[in-house]
């Protein structure tokens, strides 16, 4: 069975804490501050790895953390960073995070950074100055990111085929390559694509086949929208037609149902170029077959190769395996897939970084720094305790509480905590 979808939990490593340490040693009394900082924890990354094939591995596992940062030590010693977390998907993985992100993997050694690790606390001896020789006071380290991801696998293919169930592709892909579909002697369709190789003389080409569409698989009928997403990344489209439906339906009429749901569910697979495989030509005479060949030419134009093809007797197959290696450019398998242009990273002002705000009888500071200044800090330590109200004013956010209102003493609530304020 073919895992294509999965969705996994994510959680970088936190930072290692800073150490609050004094040097004592024989013949030094004044040794001073010598707590090391913690280290940095680990990121989350995916990594494109060829060796795997399916998601499988994460149906039986869905929580993935990192390792965290090593706590600062005495004698100026600091922690070690915590590992990066490899987790390992396979050549055509999207991934997609619930604030809206997407990640395409889909060459091998691709990698996609989807957590965090947090940043380390730093230890009493970088709080050391002229004016504050012995502080007593260290940073906790930072949290690290965390974040549901929805995994998704479309194949990456040359070619793909496509067509109502029991029209014949499983047979096709098995007389073409080595792969082994199942095929029976009754209508069924297939349940997962499959994958076979055709060997050239001088390349290769992967072959997919796509599991039978209805009508309204663009919608989510049936399984649609599993079986659609495969078709995305392909190069080339075998339609691959009855020429005598057994249900007595209107070939025409089949073929516009698939190229209808094709171009649904993506206006790129409409543009795409295509060959009409009528197959089956065994169970009609030779004259039946060229005349339905010779119409379907005349009806799609000269962009659109028709041939004729039969499994059971194998007539046309070798011309399918001339066609399919001259129509796909020699390319690698992902070479034709087009990837997003690397983006410069650009720096601008980040603003003040904290609002501040009425809240009835009191106010409240929101905002990243500051949550993160609470964060880090023992309020149970009145070092840190002034550190902290050093750092607000430091950051303006004192002088705008004054500037709307605020009188010392009142209750200001930051990070969640309620602080009785007198500056």
């Amino acid at each position: 069975m073919l895992y294509d979808t999965a969705r996994i939990f994510v959680e970088a490593g936190a930072g290692g804490n800073g150490c609050l340490s004094f040097r004592r040693e024989a013949h030094v009394p004044l040794g001073g501050p010598d707590g090391g900082d913690g280290g940095y924890g680990g990121n989350v990354v995916l990594l494109c790895d060829d060796s795997m094939r399916d998601l499988q591995s994460f149906k039986r596992r869905s929580n993935y953390k990192a390792q965290r940062g090593g706590h600062g030590e005495g004698s100026n010693r600091h922690g070690a960073d915590g590992d990066v977390l490899a987790i390992r998907v396979p050549p055509g993985t999207q991934i997609r995070t619930d604030d809206g992100a997407v990640y395409d993997l889909i060459r091998p050694g691709q990698e996609a950074v989807v957590a965090r690790g947090g940043s380390g606390g730093r230890g009493n001896r970088r709080f050391a100055s002229a004016t504050r020789q012995a502080p007593r006071i260290a940073e906790r380290g930072l949290p690290g990111d965390e974040a549901w991801l929805d995994l998704r696998l479309k194949l990456l293919a040359d070619v793909g085929l496509v067509g109502l169930p029991n029209a014949g592709k499983s047979s096709l892909l098995s007389r073409v390559t080595r792969a082994a579909p199942k095929i029976a002697s009754y209508p069924f369709t297939t349940l997962e694509p499959v994958l076979g190789t055709l060997d050239g003389a001088e390349r290769q080409l992967v072959i997919a086949d796509i599991p039978g569409l209805i009508e309204g698989a663009s919608d989510g009928a049936g399984l649609g929208h599993e079986f659609l997403a495969h078709v995305e990344r392909t190069r080339l489209l075998v339609h691959v037609l009855e020429l005598a439906p057994l249900d007595g339906s209107d070939p025409v009429d089949n073929h516009a149902t698939i190229e209808a749901e094709l171009a649904a569910h993506d206006a790129r697979l409409a543009t795409l170029p295509r060959l009409l495989m009528l197959s089956k030509s065994d169970l009609v005479t030779p004259d039946v077959a060229e005349a339905a060949a010779a119409a379907w030419r005349e009806r799609l134009g000269e962009e659109i190769p028709v041939m004729v093809s039969s499994s059971a007797t194998g007539e046309g197959l070798e011309e399918l395996k001339l066609e399919l290696l001259r129509s796909v450019p020699a390319l690698s398998i992902a070479g034709g897939i087009e990837l997003p242009e690397a983006e410069h990273m650009v720096f601008r002002p980040g603003g003040l970084g904290y609002e501040v705000e009425r809240d009835g009888d009191g106010w409240r500071v929101s905002g990243p720094r500051v949550d993160r200044l609470i964060g880090r800090h023992d309020l149970e330590n009145e070092e840190a305790l002034a550190h902290i109200e050093r750092t607000l004013r430091r950051m303006g956010v004192i002088r705008a509480l004054e500037e709307q209102g605020f009188h010392a003493g009142e209750d200001v609530e930051i990070a969640g905590i309620v602080f009785d304020l007198d500056p």
